[in-house]
Order: C-alpha cells, then sequence, then structure tokens
C-alpha cells in the first residue's frame, strides 16, 4: 500500500500571507518544490490539507480559493511536482466541524479517497493544530521551523517526531526513517 505525505499549505508549502486571497501573491516557499519532488521519488503520494475559515469570515469564497490553489498547483508543476489531492475546511473555528484540523476529517477522506492509512502517513505543518492532527491518527510527524514552526518550537507548544528547517530536510528525514531497519523510536532532529 503506497504511504502518504500529508502537507500544510500556508507555512509549509507557501509564504505565509495572512487570509491569503489572492492567487498572484502565492509563492512557494524556498526548499519546498524540491523536497516535495524528492518525496514523490521515493514513490510518496503528496496530499495538501489546509483551514480555510476565511471562507466562513467572508474574506473570499470557494471560487477564488480554486483560483488560490490552482496557482499553488502551477507553481508546483513548474518544479515537477504534483499533487494527489487537495482537501480544505471552509468553516469557522466556532462551528465545531469535523474537518478543521486538528480534527482528522480532512485526512480521513484523503486516505478514504486515495486508499492509504492515515496511521501510516507523514504529516507536516508549521502549527501545533498540524502536528496534534497527525498525532491523532498515529501518524509521524514533522515540524518544519518556516510560516509559524520556529516559533512553535521554541515556544514548545508542539512535540512533533521531528522538526526540520525546511521540505528538503522533511524529505530527508522520512527517507532515513524509511530506510532505517527496524523502525524503532522516532526521535526529534535538529538542523
Amino acid at each position: 500500500m503506497k504511504k502518504y505525505v500529508v502537507l500544510d499549505r500556508d507555512g509549509t508549502i507557501i509564504v505565509e500571507r495572512h487570509y491569503l486571497s489572492d492567487p498572484e501573491q502565492v509563492e512557494l516557499l524556498p526548499g519546498a518544490a524540491e523536497g516535495m519532488r524528492r518525496l514523490a521519488e521515493m514513490g510518496l503520494g503528496l496530499v495538501m490539507v489546509t483551514n480555510q475559515s476565511g471562507i466562513a469570515r467572508g474574506y473570499f469564497d470557494e471560487n477564488r480559493l480554486g483560483e488560490i490553489h490552482q496557482r499553488v498547483q502551477e507553481l508546483l508543476a513548474a518544479e515537477n511536482v504534483y499533487l494527489d489531492g487537495i482537501y480544505y475546511c471552509p468553516h469557522h473555528p466556532d462551528e465545531g466541524c469535523r474537518c478543521r484540523k486538528p480534527e482528522p476529517g480532512m485526512i480521513q477522506q484523503a486516505a478514504q479517497d486515495l486508499g492509504f492509512l492515515a496511521s501510516e502517513s507523514f504529516v507536516i505543518g508549521d502549527k501545533p493544530c498540524d502536528i496534534e492532527l497527525g498525532q491523532r491518527e498515529g501518524a509521524t510527524t514533522l515540524l518544519v521551523r518556516t510560516g509559524y514552526g520556529a516559533q512553535v518550537e521554541a515556544e514548545q507548544t508542539a512535540q512533533p517526531d521531528y522538526v526540520v528547517d525546511s521540505l528538503t530536510d522533511a524529505a530527508r528525514a522520512i527517507q532515513s526513517q524509511l530506510a532505517s531497519v527496524g523502525g524503532g523510536e522516532i526521535h526529534a532532529t535538529q538542523c
């Protein structure tokens, strides 16, 4: 069964922008495409999951979000990187939905749609909700120091399996784990 990497969007794949609503402001983070390409070359699937409460807040609509995601895909495709799926939660944090991270709805839907076990996936993000999402599903978690990640690490508001500087470093950590004999404990690495 193919394994998947579940990636946060803002601050992980693209530059963090407060309620990003303009496709022209989409910018890949340094090392993001390279890291994702390396993950795909390892035979791993790539899925993006993102909380988008800006829809519920009226900052932009789902059509605009589609344009933003199209731009993300265009920038990744230019680097020979392709996502197997994009999942988003349009709800306000107060709505109590099952899809807003750290709730498991998006990863469970992706696992069902794409035929993978969430517990055998790798979840990468820059916020505590990303790490908690992975932990709730029994996945391996990686905190990237991009976006809010360095602040999360400094404040110790999440306890990921790995802490890495970029998606390139995340790919190295995942490759190392996949290559390890017997699996064993996963320890946080400082890059």
